[in-house]
This record gives C-alpha cells, sequence and structure tokens, in this order.
C-alpha cells in the first residue's frame, strides 16, 4: 500500500490516461487485473470524433499514435465513471480544454465521481489543446492554479517532454498548486510509407509511445525530481518491473503503465510483484527507492 497525494493505492502501478479508459467496464477490469488505480481516456467539454484513420499504427520500437482526443464529453462521460467507481482503487479523471474556463468546467462537471483529476497539458498531436497549452509555463500555472481552487481534489499535471526545459513547466505547475505531476506523454513523431510517399498516420504526425521512449522519460523524472518539491508520477516505456524500478529510482512515486498493455493488463500484477520482490530482497520500503540515484 502508498500514499499518493492523499491516495490509497495497493501498489505503484497506475493504468496511464488513453489505455483502455473509454468505457467504466473496461477501467473495471483493469483495477481488477491489479492496477493500484486507473486514469480515464481525456475527456473534454463536447463530444469529439478525433482525427482520422489510421491514428494507431506499430512500428519497430513501439506505437505512433494521433487519436486527437475523441471522446464523448464529460456529461456523457460520467455514467462510465458511476461503473469505474465500482472497482478497487483510485479513479483519476484525465481532463482537457482550451482555456483555463473550459478545463475548471470539465472538473466541475466530474469531481463528484472521480477521486482526482489529471490535466491534459500534453497530447501532442492536438491543436489548441494539449502540448499547445502544455509548452507555455504561463498557462500551465494559470489552468493549474483555476482548477485547484475550484476542486477539492488532488490535482495532477502531465507534462509534455517536446519542449527544452521540462522543469519549467513542472515548476510552473506546482506553482499554480498541483499535487503531483505526471511525466511524460508521448514524443512527437512520424513514419512515412516508403511505397507511396504519404505519411501513415491519418493526421501525418503523432506521438512515440512504448520502450523506445524511457530513456527520455528517465531523464525527465531525474530532473523534475531535483527541482520539484511534489511527487512525480512517471510514466513512458514501462514495460518490466526492472523499468518501473529504475523509474521509481530517478524519482517517481509512482508509475504509469500504457503501451505494455497491448500485451495482456496482467502487467500490473506482475510489475508490483516485481517492485515488492526487489524491495523485499533489498530491505527496502518501496518510498526508500524512490529518488535513489540522485543520492549515487
Amino acid at each position: 500500500m502508498i500514499t499518493i497525494t492523499g491516495l490509497k493505492l495497493k501498489n505503484p502501478t497506475i493504468l496511464a490516461a488513453g489505455i483502455l479508459g473509454s468505457t467504466g467496464a473496461s477501467l473495471l477490469r483493469v483495477a481488477g487485473s491489479g492496477a493500484g488505480a486507473v486514469v480515464t481516456k481525456s475527456i473534454g467539454r463536447l463530444p469529439n470524433s478525433g482525427h482520422p484513420n489510421p491514428s494507431m499504427v506499430k512500428i519497430e520500437c513501439g506505437f505512433l499514435n494521433a487519436l486527437g482526443l475523441p471522446n464523448p464529453g464529460y456529461q456523457q462521460y460520467r455514467e462510465e465513471l458511476v461503473t469505474a467507481k465500482k472497482g478497487s482503487g483510485p479513479v483519476i479523471a484525465s481532463i482537457f480544454g482550451e482555456n483555463a474556463s473550459e478545463f475548471v468546467e470539465v472538473a466541475l462537471g466530474l469531481c463528484d465521481l472521480a477521486d482526482g483529476i489529471e490535466l491534459n497539458l500534453s497530447c501532442p498531436h492536438a491543436d489548441r489543446y494539449g502540448a499547445s497549452i502544455g509548452i507555455d509555463p504561463y498557462l500551465v500555472r494559470d489552468i493549474t492554479s483555476a482548477v485547484k481552487e475550484a476542486v477539492d481534489l488532488p490535482v495532477w499535471a502531465k507534462l509534455t517532454p517536446n519542449v527544452t526545459d521540462i522543469t519549467e513547466i513542472g515548476l510552473a505547475a506546482q506553482e499554480g498548486g498541483a499535487d503531483a505531476v505526471v511525466a511524460i506523454n508521448t514524443v512527437r513523431a512520424m513514419a512515412i510509407d516508403i511505397e507511396s510517399g504519404f505519411p501513415i498516420l491519418g493526421n501525418r504526425f503523432g506521438g512515440l509511445s512504448g520502450t523506445a521512449i524511457k530513456p527520455i522519460a528517465v531523464k525527465c523524472v531525474y530532473d523534475l525530481y531535483a527541482a520539484l518539491d511534489i511527487p512525480i508520477i512517471g510514466v513512458g516505456g514501462i514495460s518490466t518491473w526492472q523499468d518501473a524500478v529504475e523509474m521509481m529510482m530517478a524519482g517517481a512515486s509512482a508509475v504509469q503503465v500504457g503501451s505494455a498493455v497491448c500485451g495482456g493488463i496482467s502487467v500490473f500484477t506482475e510489475i508490483a510483484d516485481g517492485i515488492r520482490d526487489y524491495c523485499h530482497v533489498h530491505g527496502h520500503e518501496v518510498s526508500d527507492i524512490c529518488g535513489i540515484a540522485h543520492e549515487r
């Protein structure tokens, strides 16, 4: 059992936003498979169909996706949260908006059913949303502050790696009152079909996830840990317990798992068991390994 931003998790694994989070039933299934907490698909103010297909492709080093934040809007999504809340562990609502007022509207519309709010300030392929906002520290601070003032829930800010200095963005979120930051979202990338000469994704470019981005995520978490006073939730390329321990040694208090779910939702139990056994062998509590690389 760990506690992060006041939320009690049976283990430090969390389902990442956008993965099996479209329905309450899928979130319930992931929670039952061993995840310590789950994060919903990013939900906005109004229904959105997202980008045209193909919107997700597997490549040699991971996945490319450009879904474009498809969602039914927060009013329709409420019933999915009702179902998800029947499971064990906290349910975190991932939300997005074009400005602070939209973020606040969605947060208020879901806060009575969620255990926490994750601000999507980092999606790399949605115009006017996500990273379009999350690259500006002033906007990040203002949005975080507005949501934190509006709801009585833990607020997590999910950061983009597609910036020169992620610590500047992390500090802005902290100044805005974020209870934790989540690092990182996908890395801007694309692939081209050499037979046709056309980009493979319908949106032409998207975000890279999977094992290829783990070293980027580890470095971002390491830098954020040295700069911030609030917890960091590490995400990006985690598929084994060894990956999770490495991320925690860089400074993560918990880890989110996304692309690795394609291999089966038992991944949460496998990672959690591996972390527990590693800590037992080395005589550590889970919290002891958080940031240990900074002491070396």
